[in-house]
Formats: C-alpha cells, structure tokens, sequence
C-alpha cells in the first residue's frame, strides 16, 4: 500500500526510482521492510556522516523538539541551538568566516552567497567553472557547469563566464568586473575532482587583486569527509565565503554560509532584512548539527577518513574495469571503464547489499562515502562485495 502511494502521489524525479522502502536506519546499515539489511555506501549522499540515528544526535532533536521547534523567522528571537552552533562552528574557522548565516539546504546556501556577494562588490560578473554542480534552484543553477541540467530551464542569470576547472586560464576571467568565483575544491558530481593547490591559490591570488569574492562550495566536502573538517584547510586558501550542508544537520536538513562581519553588514543596509528565511536555521537542526559537530570533534572521526581512503584504494585498484580511484578522505569517486559494466556492478552490488553512489549523468563513475564511523569489518565486507562484482561483470 505505501510502495502505492510512493508511485502515486510523491512527484518522481526519474522513471525509475531505487525504490526501497526504508523501515528504519542505523549506523551504517539501512533496514527495509521487506527484512534486507543494506550498508548505506554514500551516506545519503554525504549527510549520514555519523551513521544513521547516531545517538546523541537523535536525544538533542528530541530535547529541543521538546523545548519548541519554530517560533519566529530567521534572527529575529535569540534560539539557543543557533547560537550554540555558530560559535561552535565559529571556533573551527578562520577569522574572515568567522559568522554563519543559516539556511534549510546547501542549494539555498549557494544563493544567499551569490547574493552576498553582488550586494557587498555592487558588481554582477560571476565565475563558475565546467562540470561543477550548486544546485537545482534557478540562481544556484545559473552558476552550475552542467549542461544536462542548465539547458531545459535557460535563460538562467545572465553574466556567468564558465572556465575550465583546474586550467591556468579560467584566472583570466577574473577582473575588475567580477562579484565572485564560486568553485568546489573537490568537484562532487563534476567526477570527484580535486582542484589543484597551486591553482586554488592562483584563484585567491588574482580575487585579491581585483576585488572580487572567492566562494567556497563544500557542501559536500565538508564536516570532516576528507579528514579535515573542510577541504579548504588542506591547502590553508581561505575562501570570503564558505557554503556548507549534506553533514552540517546529522541527518536533519541545515545548510550555511560563512563570511566576516565586514560581508555580512550588506544583509542589514539598504535595505534592512536584505535577505531574509522562515525555516533556515530550524532549532532542531541546529541541535542536532551542535550535537553532531560536538561528536565529530570530541570522538576524532576525521582522522578516520584516511584510513577509509586507504583501505579503499588497496581493495579496489588493480581490480577489473577500474580506471581510477579518484578524491580525498572518504569522499572518492570509481571511474570505471564502460556505462554497462558500471550500471551492473552497481546493480549487483544493491541485490548483496550494498548501495553505492551513481547515477546516469556520470555514467562511469562510482560515488563512494561510506559513514567515518563504519567500522573495518563492515567496510571490509562492502569492498569485498564490490570486488566480486567487479570480476565478476564482463567489459
């Protein structure tokens, strides 16, 4: 009855949905009501990087949905889990993004950074770059390098200049013109692509002397997945403005932007309540995403993400069809060698229990980002999973 009321009444956004129907989740492992026990491999898509129902998550949502859930629109009442989770997030951060502005998602993150930025430069020129990915909403889309998802909605917002992601070249779009660049410093759905150091400082380097704003997406790289708690601290390149969600929430849907105090002044002028959210910031999110930050530091499950990369690489290169492993920390990316054999590998693995990451717009690339607190055997027992389907799929 309710796979019924899935086809019939929740709007698809494919013709052929994975289709579980989920009866609860823990740690590492989906449970469905038909009794499979699933290892959840790409962490709801970088969210669950925890786990599922980590518990010192799920007590603060039910404490703070107990206190009160919405009581008024976003910075106008003093709500103590924002509070909390700002100078938690805050204390993390260098001193420029030293201020979060809440949002529900991280497309809604990259719009109110977008914005940020034309309002505090009085400029409109944007930089993005080929094969990056912000989100679905029509200004975050404007600035995404897809041409698979731009085309069906164009005119999106006029004054992008695409460059090539990780080519010296894409510096000289930047002038005297330009509002922002927004890049990921590890492109997600573009391939799991890690920008060059040099090139990244290239970047800030020619923003400084120009005036225009860096934007960082680490919506899904960030929150310790690549052994840091952003990427951007691998490389000390600071961006003006850093976008966050997927893992900010433990679960719970929160997305950010961070900036100075200087940037984030444009927000009260000309005019007051420039941008302005209902929802963004909901106090149970932000008890659960203080909570799950909390764990994240206390317990040390970014130094996790090494080994998970480690063990990873040493299962899976060599093996057949692989062409490359590619990404930092437990956010990797399988390149493989055909769209058949990667369609059935991934098949064959979800019929043994494990879900891995893909989908048809990056037909030969396997998206893996396990939770950081599976443990060994789990991870061990997934990885052994893909590497019997991977010899055991012909070319």
């Amino acid at each position: 009855m309710r796979t019924h009321r899935f086809y019939a009444h929740v709007a698809q956004t494919s013709d052929s949905p994975i289709g579980l129907e989920i009866d609860r989740a823990e740690g590492p492992y989906l449970y469905t009501t038909d009794g499979r026990r699933i290892t959840d491999f790409i962490s709801g898509i970088a969210v669950s990087s925890l786990g599922h129902g980590h518990p010192e998550v799920v007590e603060a949502v039910r404490e703070q949905a107990g206190r009160h859930m919405h009581v008024m629109v976003y910075g106008e009442f003093v709500q103590r889990p924002q509070a909390d989770m700002a100078a938690l997030l805050a204390a993390q951060l260098p001193e420029r993004l030293r201020r979060v502005y809440f949002t529900n998602s991280g497309a809604e993150a990259v719009e109110g950074a977008l914005k940020l930025a034309k309002k505090a430069t009085g400029r409109t020129h944007m930089v993005a770059f080929h094969r990056s990915y912000h989100g679905d909403t029509h200004g975050a889309l404007s600035v995404t390098g897809r041409d698979v998802y731009r085309d069906p909605f164009l005119p999106l917002l006029p004054d992008v200049a695409f460059g090539t992601y990780n080519a010296d070249a894409a510096v000289d779009l930047i002038d005297h013109t330009t509002a922002c660049v927004i890049l990921e410093p590890i492109q997600g759905e573009g391939g799991i692509v890690p920008a060059r150091p040099e090139w990244l400082a290239a970047i800030r380097q020619r923003c400084d002397e120009t005036g225009a704003l860096l934007i960082y997406d680490e919506i899904q790289s960030g929150f310790g997945r690549t052994g840091l708690l952003f990427a951007f601290m691998h490389h000390g390149i600071v961006p003006d403005i850093l976008c966050m969600a997927k893992a900010m929430g433990g679960g719970m849907p929160l997305g950010g932007f961070a900036a100075s105090d200087a940037l984030f002044v444009h927000f009260k002028q000309n005019p007051p309540l420039a941008h302005v959210t209902t929802f963004g910031g909901h106090p149970v999110s932000c008890a659960a995403a203080h909570a799950a930050l909390t764990v994240l530091l206390r317990d040390g499950w970014m130094r996790r993400a090494p080994a998970i990369e480690s063990r990873i690489r040493q299962a899976l290169l060599g093996q057949p069809g692989v062409v490359e492993i590619r990404g930092k920390g437990a956010m990797l990316g399988l390149q493989l060698d055909t769209f058949a054999r990667t369609q059935a590998v991934v098949e064959r693995c979800l019929e043994q229990g494990v879900l891995l990451g893909w989908t048809l717009h990056a037909d030969t690339l396997v998206r893996l980002a396990p939770p950081l607190t599976i443990p060994d055997q789990v991870l061990d027992q997934a990885l052994d999973t893909l590497r019997q389907a991977l010899v055991a799929i012909p070319a």
